[in-house]
């Protein structure tokens, strides 16, 4: 039987920045909203995310791969910024004629603008935690060449998007890759010629070409690697939406629900296809029925088909029971 596996690719955003929610604070008495906020906006977050993407937390590095960067991500993106950026600030800052104008430190006066993230992540996952709960460490570890290509496939779908980290977790159920980068927009005529940009270069068009690319260079390379036939399970509605590093555990076990409760449904649906069978064969016995020799009015039935009424009453109890206790 061929293999089907899911695969998601997230970007966390600020929900607070979108258009619905500006509509949404036009209307309320503080001018503000409270949707979601899973971006990098400032050094704060950023630090946050290195602590977690690398367990600086607990740790416990065992079980993670640095595949793309170093053991310090923050230092990492402030180094990207750098090489990406300090040209076009230098350039900026001497044509300013006052102080007060000139940008510095271009890492800094992004971490305190809050009309720009610092930086974005990207959680990629391919299989979910059926297809994982059963597998060895040795047969997860082979997806960090699986990762890793999607590294380098997402570097030429998005080459506006300069990867600055990527660390593999194999210290959950299934194996997936925090990816962190800055996107990069050249040509700018106001300000510096060259900013970061994650709305020019995430769009609604680019995010699903995006995913559709990257899906499709992960199950080839995953077949590739573990040389295997396996498919993608189709794309879901929603699959896009934004998942942050700390609300991960939350969206997991969202996620095993689902596949338990559409589980469920499909045993469900199995057994209830199976006692419309056995319906069709009980009414048959019973329409068939031969008269009693003695009386008429009372028919005969055999003792085998006594056990089959008796099972098919006890699969009715048992399927009653089952819809209606997880």
């Amino acid at each position: 039987m061929v293999q089907e596996l899911a695969y998601s690719i997230h970007l966390g955003s600020d929900k607070n920045r979108s258009k619905v929610a500006k509509k949404v604070a036009k209307g309320n008495g503080s001018s503000t909203t409270s949707f979601s906020n899973n971006a990098i906006q400032n050094a704060q977050q950023l630090s946050k995310v290195n602590k977690h993407n690398l367990r600086d937390y607990d740790h416990k590095i065992d079980d993670i791969q640095v595949v793309y960067g170093t053991n310090d991500l923050f230092k990492d993106v402030q180094n990207l910024y750098q090489k990406e950026f300090l040209l076009a600030q230098l350039e900026y800052d001497n044509k300013q004629t006052r102080a007060d104008r000139k940008i510095g430190d271009y890492f800094n006066h992004i971490s305190k603008d809050s009309k720009h993230d610092l930086a974005c992540e990207l959680i990629i996952e391919l299989g979910d935690m059926d297809f994982w709960n059963d597998k060895t460490m040795d047969y997860k570890k082979q997806m960090t060449e699986v990762y890793k290509d999607q590294i380098y496939k997402l570097m030429e779908v998005v080459p506006d998007f300069k990867v600055a980290n990527a660390v593999v977790h194999y210290d959950e159920t299934s194996p997936h890759m925090h990816l962190v980068g800055i996107p990069v927009k050249d040509g700018y005529k106001n300000g510096m010629k060259k900013q970061v940009a994650k709305s020019k270069i995430f769009t609604k068009e680019s995010l699903k070409t995006l995913q559709d690319k990257m899906r499709a260079y992960c199950i080839e390379k995953f077949n590739e690697v573990y040389v295997q036939n396996a498919t993608l399970k189709k794309k879901q509605k929603g699959r896009n939406k934004d998942i942050h590093v700390n609300e991960m555990d939350g969206y997991r076990k969202l996620k095993k629900e689902q596949e338990k409760n559409a589980k469920k449904l499909k045993e469900a649906n199995n057994k209830s296809d199976k006692l419309n069978y056995k319906t069709e064969e009980i009414n048959n016995i019973l329409d068939n029925l031969k008269p009693s020799t003695f009386n008429k009015n009372n028919k005969q039935i055999s003792n085998e088909d006594v056990e089959k009424i008796k099972n098919y009453a006890k699969e009715v109890e048992d399927t009653s029971i089952f819809s209606k206790n997880p």
